[in-house]
């Protein structure tokens, strides 16, 4: 949502955080942003709030910023500040957050653009309303050693025993079934903690999965989904998560209560 013509100027700028009803001032107050040469502060948008902060135009012009998103260390400061900001204000009062470098000329200039995307605005507070965002995981157990390889006929000799090979052959078509079916029932343990936190969330998004993690971690994720859950549910939730964890068998991860980013929609 960066406003054209940024690039091209050298006076300040408006970094908006989010949008929101009714923030209480104080919420942001000592909050660094994303710049120590102005606070945060709130723009009034008739019956919204905007949280926005001057910036430098300069700081954000097309090549500062893809200079940026190459410096891992500069590019996770701007996005916890944003995200700090955030959570400060959805702690509060209903929050719909704006992608981080969402920028405007001028404060003039924001509350112009916000303020034609108002209905969405409501529509989104609306939803997310005492609610948080909730994620679970699920997993497939990481499989015992397969010792199929390891010949128990060879005792000493350099040919292995009549049948040897026929028998290394059983062993690793009981390895592949059993391992199938160990992804068989995982999956179906997944759709089954779907399908019951789905009945108690109000929405809910399935997300992409995560592949294998660098540390080696042998355990494979089928199930990655997040929650949009009424705050006065959460201790339901939980309870939910451990019984069946308990029922199914299965690895289950559960994180939250986050801001509701995943149901905002496009804004």
């Amino acid at each position: 949502m960066t406003e054209r013509g940024l690039e091209r100027s050298d006076a300040d700028a408006t970094y908006v955080f989010a949008v929101c009803r009714n923030p209480d001032p104080s919420a942001v107050v000592g909050l660094p942003g994303v710049t120590d040469e102005a606070p945060v502060s709130t723009l009034q948008l008739e019956t919204l709030t905007a949280i926005v902060q001057t910036v430098r135009a300069r700081d954000f012009t097309n090549e500062a910023w893809q200079a940026r998103l190459c410096d891992e260390q500069e590019l996770e400061r701007y996005a916890r500040a944003h995200h700090d900001v955030v959570s400060a204000v959805a702690a509060c009062c209903p929050t719909v957050p704006l992608p981080m470098a969402t920028l405007y000329q001028s404060e003039e200039r924001a509350r112009e653009a916000l303020a034609n995307e108002a209905d969405r605005f409501h529509a989104a507070l609306n939803r997310v309303a005492h609610h948080a965002e909730w994620g679970v995981k699920v997993y497939v157990p990481s499989c015992p050693p397969d010792d199929s390889s390891r010949s128990t006929t060879l005792t000493g000799r350099s040919r292995p025993a009549p049948g040897a090979g026929l028998a290394y052959l059983d062993r690793k078509r009981g390895a592949q079934e059993r391992r199938e079916r160990r992804q068989d029932e995982a999956l179906q343990a997944a759709e089954a903690v779907d399908a019951e936190v789905r009945g108690l969330a109000t929405a809910s998004r399935r997300l992409r999965l995560h592949g294998p993690q660098p540390s080696g971690e042998q355990r494979v994720q089928i199930l990655n989904a997040t929650y949009l859950v009424a705050e006065h549910r959460a201790d339901e939730l939980t309870l939910l998560t451990q019984a069946l964890r308990e029922r199914t068998g299965a690895q289950i991860e559960l994180s939250g209560p986050w801001v509701p980013y995943s149901f905002v929609g496009e804004v």
